[in-house]
């Protein structure tokens, strides 16, 4: 009872337990890997911006695959990232699909624009 109460309020424990799985998985890669995937993180977080904890949880969960796959095999940062980390990135996240933070703002430029339209109207 209480646990669904708690979720009502913060969202799903589990999406929590996974993410915070995901962040210890990170922090014990080696260096440079750690810190190529904190900064696509941060990334993430901004241009990514995913509204669906399920989508994001997956996404970090085959994210931090990726990165300690490489750290076992010793590919290089530029060898998984290539010439462009920006593009990385943004391929990354695109195959994740679900609503964006940047389509819900979309969503509500338009209808602002539609509103003022109709008020200019009357």
């Amino acid at each position: 009872m209480v646990a669904k109460w708690i979720e009502a309020l913060t969202g799903p424990l589990e999406q929590k337990k996974q993410y915070r799985q995901y962040k210890a998985r990170i922090e014990a890669l080696p260096k440079p890997y750690s810190d190529a995937a904190k900064a696509f993180e941060r990334y993430f977080m901004i241009y990514g911006g995913a509204t669906d904890g399920d989508t994001l949880v997956k996404m970090f969960a085959d994210f931090a695959d990726l990165w300690e796959r490489a750290a076992i095999d010793g590919t290089p940062v530029r060898a998984i990232v290539g010439d462009d980390p920006v593009e990385f990135a943004e391929t990354f996240t695109q195959a994740y699909g679900g609503t964006r933070w940047i389509d819900k703002e979309r969503s509500r430029l338009t209808k602002a624009i539609e509103t003022a339209e109709r008020d200019e109207r009357r």
